[in-house]
């Protein structure tokens, strides 16, 4: 399967139709997966840009499985807290507090009044916007890409419906050396593609502590000896993370 920003070689066989023959190898792929089946988001991404905000009030879970999705695959995350004028982004802000002590760098922003501290952290990367559906994904694309709203109007058209959602991920050049890559809102972000290890390192916190179990095919469940566990007993690890 492809994925949106994959480098692909196309062979055109009339003016407005081509054929994909070869596909480049991927620097990075950002995928999610339930028991069943994977979704491939992006490829080629440098930097995920995580969009939470205070209304509707956002799932921390989704957002650990978004940021451990992007360690595994070595894209460097930004956590923007969207509605920062409303009061709830208060409370918001002291939720992320743990995330920020991990190192995630965190961006207050109010996009419908300008997305200017944005641009730096995009300049010269590949980057997906990721979130749940009402965060402010689509008003942070259409400032930073004003033709992407005229783009997603005529798509609406287009398919007779009266307000357009984003349904697939699209690519849209910042400028010559900047992407981004607008994708749906999701409600879950699976990570069942991670193994144990694989997922307890994708958990930046738990690093230091891993190796240090009792038992080498330690699952952190209930095992005796778990660093783990202790780490998250003594407060060294967020217990909710754990």
């Amino acid at each position: 399967d492809y994925a949106c920003g994959d480098r692909v070689t196309v062979s055109c066989s009339s003016d407005d139709q081509g054929v994909i023959d070869a596909c480049a190898p991927r620097d990075t792929l950002l995928y999610r997966s339930d028991e069943w089946k994977q979704k491939l988001i992006a490829a080629n991404v440098s930097r995920m840009v995580a969009v939470v905000a205070p209304l509707p009030s956002f799932d921390l879970d989704v957002l650990d499985c978004c940021l451990a999705a992007a360690e595994h695959a070595g894209i460097r995350p930004l956590i923007v807290l969207n509605k920062a004028d409303l009061p709830e982004a208060a409370i918001s802000e002291k939720s992320l507090a743990p995330y920020v002590a991990m190192g995630y760098p965190l961006l207050k922003l109010v996009a419908r009044e300008g997305v200017e501290a944005l641009r730096p952290h995009l300049a010269g990367q590949r980057s997906v916007l990721v979130g749940e559906s009402g965060m402010g994904k689509s008003t942070i694309l259409n400032q930073l890409v004003p033709q992407a709203r005229v783009q997603t109007q005529e798509i609406s058209a287009s398919l007779g419906t009266g307000k357009h959602t984003t349904s697939h991920a699209r690519l849209y050049h910042l400028d010559a050396q900047s992407d981004i890559i607008d994708t749906p809102g999701v409600q879950a972000f699976g990570v069942h593609h991670l193994g144990v290890e694989e997922l307890a390192a994708a958990f930046t916190e738990f690093r230091p502590h891993l190796g240090q179990c009792r038992f080498r095919n330690c699952r952190h469940l209930e095992e005796p000896g778990c660093a783990l566990a202790a780490a998250a007993e003594s407060g060294a690890i967020t217990p909710r993370r754990f």
